[in-house]
Parts: C-alpha cells; sequence; structure tokens
C-alpha cells in the first residue's frame, strides 16, 4: 500500500482536506467544479511536486495565498512500515520535499510513489507530438533502471553544450570532435535503455488490450530519432552544416518516438475515440504492471472522470483490470453509484462525497 492517510491544504479551492484512503480503490465523487479532480492533482503534487494541470505554482496554490502542502503517510517500499511524506509548493523557488525526517530531491521523490495519471490529456500519447511518448517511455525507463537518470542528465547536458556551440556558428573542428564523440556515447545507451524497456513493455500489453479490445491489433514500435540504418556519429556529420543552419541538433534520441499503430496506419488516425482511450489506458495499465512484477510492488493510479467516452461494457473490463493489477487507485466520477457494481464484493472500496472543496461524506473501506 503505497498512501495510508492524506492531508491537503490550501490546493486550489480545497483549504483543508483529511483522506483515509483504501489500499485498492478510492472512488471520489461530486459535481464539476467541487474539488474531486484538485484531490488527484494534491497526490500528483505528493509524488512529483508538480501538478499534470499546469506547471505554474501561482494556479494550483489557493488564492491569496502563499503555498500549499500535501502530507502523506506512505510505505513506498511496500514492507508494512509507514513514514511521513510531505511536499510543500511555494509561489516563488523550488519545493520542499521531506521524508521519514530528512530532504530529498525530485528524483528520490519519483521513486517513492510511482505515479500512472489516466485523463483527458492522455489521449495526448496517441494524438499529441513525440514529446509525449518519449515521457511516457521514459517513465518506464527511469524506473527500470537506476542508471537512467544520470545517462538522461549525461546526455541533456552534452545536448545543451552542442546546441549552443551550434548558435555561435563557428566551431573549432577539434572541439566539435570531442562533443559529438560525448553526444553519440550518451544517445547510444539512452536509446539502448529505451529499446529495451519497450521489448519488455510490448507482451504486457498486449494482454491487457486483449482483455480491453479483443480482435484489435495494436503495434508498438520505436524510432530512435536518427536513420538507424547508418551509425549516429555518421547522421551527424552528414547534417552538420544543416544543424548549424538551424542553430540546434536535428538528429538524435531527443527525437526519439513511440509508434503506435492500427492495422499499420497511425491508431491516432484508425481509431474511434472511445478505442483511444482504451488503447491509451491498456498502456498505462500495462507499464504499471510491468513495474510491480519487476519491484514487487504496486503503483498509485490518477483517474480523472472514468466513465467518460466509454460504455457500461468497457467500464466493467477496464475496472476489472484496474482490480486484478492490486495497485492503488483513486477515481474521480460525478456518480459513484455508477462505478459501484464494477467491483468484486472482497475488493476493498472506500468513497469520498466532495461539494465545494470540502469532504461531505466517506465511506470507508469494505472488503
Amino acid at each position: 500500500m503505497a498512501i495510508s492517510k492524506l492531508r491537503i491544504h490550501r490546493v486550489r479551492n480545497l483549504s483543508a482536506l483529511s483522506l483515509v484512503p483504501s489500499p485498492a480503490i478510492n472512488l471520489i465523487y461530486g459535481e464539476n467544479g467541487s474539488g474531486k479532480t484538485s484531490v488527484l492533482e494534491a497526490i500528483h503534487l505528493l509524488g512529483l511536486a508538480r501538478s499534470f494541470r499546469t506547471s505554474q505554482a501561482r494556479h494550483l496554490i489557493q488564492a491569496e495565498q502563499s503555498d500549499c502542502v500535501v502530507y502523506a503517510e506512505v510505505d513506498p517500499l511496500n514492507q508494512g512500515e509507514q513514514k511521513p511524506l510531505g511536499v510543500e509548493r511555494l509561489l516563488e523557488g523550488d519545493p520542499r520535499i521531506r521524508f521519514a525526517g530528512k530532504d530529498i530531491d525530485l528524483s528520490t521523490l519519483a521513486e517513492l510513489i510511482p505515479l500512472q495519471v489516466i485523463n483527458a490529456d492522455t489521449f495526448q500519447l496517441l494524438e499529441g507530438s513525440p514529446a509525449h511518448r518519449r515521457q511516457f517511455l521514459d517513465w518506464g525507463v527511469f524506473h527500470a533502471d537506476p542508471m537512467f537518470i544520470q545517462l538522461w542528465r549525461g546526455f541533456r547536458r552534452v545536448l545543451k553544450q552542442r546546441n549552443s556551440l551550434l548558435k555561435c556558428g563557428k566551431i573549432d573542428p577539434r572541439l566539435r570532435e570531442v562533443w559529438d564523440r560525448e553526444f553519440v556515447s550518451f544517445a547510444n545507451a539512452l536509446t539502448e535503455h529505451r529499446r529495451d524497456y519497450l521489448a519488455r513493455l510490448i507482451p504486457v500489453f498486449d494482454q491487457s488490450l486483449e482483455h480491453l479490445l479483443p480482435g484489435i491489433r495494436i503495434e508498438l514500435g520505436f524510432q530512435s530519432g536518427w536513420d538507424s540504418k547508418r551509425g549516429l556519429d555518421e547522421v551527424l556529420a552528414t547534417s552538420f552544416e544543416r544543424d548549424l543552419a538551424l542553430g540546434y541538433t536535428a538528429s538524435g534520441p531527443q527525437r526519439a518516438d513511440l509508434r503506435v499503430k492500427a492495422d499499420g496506419h497511425s491508431a491516432a488516425e484508425r481509431l474511434s475515440r472511445g478505442q483511444k482511450k482504451l488503447v491509451v489506458s491498456a498502456l498505462k495499465l500495462a507499464q504499471g504492471n510491468l513495474f510491480q512484477a519487476m519491484h514487487k510492488r504496486p503503483c498509485v493510479y490518477l483517474i480523472d472522470d472514468l466513465p467518460s467516452e466509454l460504455d457500461q461494457q468497457h467500464n466493467q473490463l477496464f475496472c476489472s483490470l484496474l482490480e486484478q493489477s492490486g495497485n492503488q487507485c483513486f477515481i474521480t466520477c460525478v456518480d459513484h453509484r455508477a462505478l459501484l457494481e464494477h467491483w468484486r464484493p472482497e475488493t476493498a472500496i472506500a468513497t469520498f462525497h466532495i461539494a465545494d472543496g470540502a469532504l461531505v461524506k466517506a465511506t470507508g473501506p469494505a472488503g
């Protein structure tokens, strides 16, 4: 179980809210604008020190307040030992993060509570830019390999330096050779980690998809960000003049993409809206299931407005997969009664009615 107690202060219209969540399914219901999505946003702040709705702290922090705070008791390693975790976000400056009485950094925080978000923006996995799909891949690689974050930071440093040199317009050939060699080294290692992770993910994804959309074949492929028939060193050499004119590096893992195809065509163009939601849900479920298989501990799922855009049958199928996964889930909806019948009697379900930023009623876990 990841989160056993949750306290939220000054997050949007939530002045002060305390919850004792179920280790399994948590249904948060209320009218639009009641604050139910803000509860998910607060949990996201607890796990990543930022919102999934805005990049600006002033929009997250309650009006006329200088900060917001989320506190929880968590068991990140699934060892039966609860420890305090607190994240404070200020109007200005870096977030303050403390776990078990010690200050920690953002990467350590991300390891503690592995979050999966499923909401309207999740469609960007299919319809959005490659950056969304790279972020999806890199979440998995980050949690799969502790060395990945150092590789990623090293690559970003070299990319920034190379782009700075390109903007200058003139580069000493010897200096260029040094940075290109380091660029290629980081890029090849980063790409290998991404490919390895995707190879692990595909069979797990296929299983989830078969449950949600039987009979529909979705193929996942990886594009490295350059012509894979040639070495990256050769690509950088032949495209140098173009990069110089552009002022940035046009080839490399910063351009990588996850290709999602249905019947050989782009899934974004081929599938209906409901099918897209099921495909991105299968991707997210597969990623959580793979994480759990590798680390023997669950993820935390934040699912905003689950019933929307899915019919009753597919809502039932999706809930069944969530239930089987053993992950802790926080699910928002307008009317929780539409979802209550989707769970087995023994499943621990907690419901929370939110109205005007306050907890009106809570029903503790049953099961």
